[in-house]
C-alpha cells in the first residue's frame, strides 16, 4: 500500500482512470465519492483546513503512476464536498476551499466536550488558548483553523453557551463559557 508520509493511500490512488473525470455517470459518482472520502480523511489526519486549487496539493498527483488531477477534476471533487456541507469556497473564483472535516455544529460539540472535560464551565479563555494552549494539546481543537473555530464559537454564542468579547487585537479575543 502506497503512503503519503504516514497517511495510507487507498488502492484507487494507483489506478490511473481515477485521475481523469469519468464520463459515465455511475462511474463518476463512485469516483467523486472515493475522492471526497480521501480528501476528508487526509485533511483530518494532516490537520489541513484550506486547499488552494492553484497550489500543489499532495493528493492531487501521483508520481508513481505519473498522473495528476486536472483543474476541472480538483474543482469538481471540492465542489462535491461543498454540496455535502463538508467544505466552503473561500472566494468567488473557487481558488481556495475551506475543508470542514467536522461540520461547524460538530466542532461546536467538540468545544463543549473540551470545556466540560477540562472543568472550564465558568472560565474565560482566549481564542488562541483554545487553538494552541496547553489544555487543547492532544485534542482535535489544537491547531484548529481560526475561521472554523470562530464560526463554531459564534454558533455556541448564539445558543447562549458562551460570550465572545473583543480585546485590543485579534490575538486577545476572549471567550467566557457559561455551561
Amino acid at each position: 500500500m502506497q503512503k503519503l508520509g504516514e497517511f495510507k493511500l487507498p488502492n484507487f490512488f494507483n489506478y490511473p482512470p481515477y485521475f481523469t473525470l469519468q464520463p459515465v455517470r455511475e462511474t463518476r459518482e463512485k469516483q467523486v465519492q472515493l475522492w471526497k472520502e480521501l480528501i476528508i480523511d487526509f485533511c483530518r489526519t494532516q490537520k489541513i483546513f484550506v486547499i488552494a486549487l492553484e497550489v500543489d496539493f499532495p493528493l492531487f498527483s501521483n508520481a508513481v503512476i505519473e498522473r495528476s488531477l486536472s483543474h476541472e477534476a480538483r474543482e469538481a471533487f471540492l465542489s462535491a464536498l461543498v454540496s455535502d456541507g463538508r467544505a466552503e469556497w473561500m472566494d468567488k473564483g473557487h481558488r481556495k476551499c475551506l475543508v470542514l472535516w467536522h461540520r461547524i455544529q460538530d466542532w461546536a460539540d467538540l468545544i463543549i466536550n473540551f470545556v466540560k472535560e477540562n472543568g472550564l464551565e465558568d472560565s474565560v479563555m482566549t481564542v488562541e488558548e483554545i487553538r494552541s494552549g496547553v489544555e487543547s494539546r492532544g485534542t482535535e481543537l489544537h491547531g484548529i483553523d481560526r475561521t472554523v473555530l470562530m464560526r463554531a464559537l459564534k454558533l455556541l454564542e448564539h445558543k447562549g453557551k458562551l460570550a465572545i468579547f473583543k480585546g485590543t487585537s485579534a490575538d486577545d479575543e476572549g471567550v467566557k463559557f457559561s455551561l
